[in-house]
């Protein structure tokens, strides 16, 4: 009877051991199912998409079209892209953009600086074009499909992945019913209309003799106190960009006095309902150009700061920083503008700008750089001293006394009793709209 009963509980005790280890077991598979379904699988090419329940598929039209965003990839230059004051130019960009525009679909660009970077920016999904034109035979012999814009004389085409199907049947629906013809007339009137302001221009001075430049001397004076500027050097800034004609507007969307683009303008807090005013034109300007001033800090030289200053305000920032940069590749100084701007030129070079120190690419350089001569030699011209630069930026600077300021003025009886204004007094200006 004692033996039975021992017998039982040994049983017993192996059979909970046996329900004990199924447990644990059970809890073990959970743990790595749960982790394994929290774990993200990575996909490392986007040209492929993943959905639930279904295989993986090619990144083609389709999937384009969903995302409201074409890629291209593309390398610089003055027939296929550039950034011009804020305007994108070029022959096969504006093609891209036309496919787009026509699509609903919004374009962004990649640049590249060499073939191969295309090739691997296309392989890897990273772009879905390329826009570029490249021998046909050299795209097939990569594995690429050539497609959209097509130069039959060179036997040339645009590029797109072979899975791409969907894409190469768009671009072939689209291209060659005239749109190429179309798209380039338009590009060409853009370049010839490129230098065209909408504008009245005023005379360059309105007293020669009592130093009165024009009807916005008062803001020109109340912006070179934040600037640190000369004055004068800024009526020879806005005598270029307009004319002194406050209503000015170029094709590229500028406006005002020192023709500011709206996205500039909002970023400097100018409403669209004053960018004509000419006192808060030019008040934004000087915000702009203590902007810029503060990215050219590395120049020590104040004077030469401001002839970066004025590339910059026309040819932007990131083409100034890539004349540094070549300055400073071949062994010159790049905090001399006479230095640097020998390599802005070299900029309308592909062997400049396709080096890879060259982020911005492509620019027209002989506006920008005849853009600050002009300006420097204009201020000379209504006196500007070259010693009286590069004041400490938001100094006060010392007011300036006409030669004939404590001269007394006779009167006579037709004077008596009469104010007579100067260039310096705040109310001349309002005289003068």
């Amino acid at each position: 009877m004692a033996k039975a009963k021992i017998e039982n509980v040994v049983s017993l005790s192996m059979t909970n051991l046996r329900i004990l280890k199924i447990t644990y077991l059970v809890f073990f598979i959970l743990f790595v199912l749960c982790g394994c379904a929290g774990r993200q699988t990575p996909v490392n090419n986007i040209a492929f998409h993943e959905d639930e329940g279904k295989e993986l598929h090619a990144y083609d039209w389709e999937d384009i079209l969903g995302s409201g965003e074409l890629i291209i990839a593309t390398m610089s230059g003055p027939d296929t892209y550039y950034d011009f004051q804020g305007q994108y130019l070029g022959l096969q960009y504006a093609l891209a953009e036309n496919f787009a525009v026509q699509n609903g679909l919004r374009v962004r660009v990649e640049l590249a600086h060499d073939e191969e970077t295309l090739f691997r920016m296309l392989k890897g999904g990273d772009v879905d074009i390329i826009c570029y034109l490249l021998k046909d035979s050299l795209l097939l012999a990569n594995g690429f499909q050539p497609a959209g814009a097509t130069d039959e004389r060179t036997k040339a085409s645009w590029a797109v992945r072979e899975d791409a199907t969907g894409l190469v049947a768009a671009l072939r629906e689209w291209y060659g019913k005239g749109v190429e013809l179309e798209v380039e007339r338009a590009e060409k009137a853009k370049m010839k209309a490129r230098r065209q302001v909408r504008r009245k221009v005023r005379a360059p001075y309105v007293s020669r003799a009592k130093g009165i430049i024009s009807a916005y001397d008062d803001g020109f004076k109340r912006a070179a106190r934040l600037v640190g500027w000369d004055w004068k050097l800024l009526a020879a800034q806005c005598y270029q960009e307009s004319g002194f004609d406050p209503s000015a507007e170029s094709w590229a969307g500028a406006r005002g006095l020192m023709q500011i683009m709206p996205a500039t303008a909002a970023h400097l807090g100018l409403a669209e309902d004053k960018i004509f005013d000419g006192y808060e034109n030019i008040a934004a300007a000087a915000r702009y150009l203590r902007e810029l001033d503060g990215h050219f800090s590395d120049i020590r030289s104040g004077q030469e700061r401001i002839k970066f200053v004025l590339a910059a305000y026309n040819g932007g920032p990131g083409h100034v920083r890539d004349a540094m940069a070549l300055t400073r590749k071949y062994g010159r100084n790049p905090h001399l503008w006479s230095e640097v701007s020998e390599y802005l030129l070299k900029l309308s070079n592909a062997k400049y700008y396709r080096d890879p120190l060259v982020k911005y690419g492509y620019m027209i350089s002989s506006e920008t750089y005849n853009y600050v001569i002009s300006i420097w030699d204009r201020w000379r011209a209504y006196g500007g001293r070259v010693g009286s630069l590069g004041q400490k930026v938001g100094t006060e600077q010392k007011p300036e006394v006409p030669e004939d300021t404590h001269r007394p003025h006779r009167q006579n009886r037709y004077t008596k009793g009469t104010r007579i204004y100067g260039p310096d007094d705040p109310e001349f200006n309002r005289l003068n709209p």
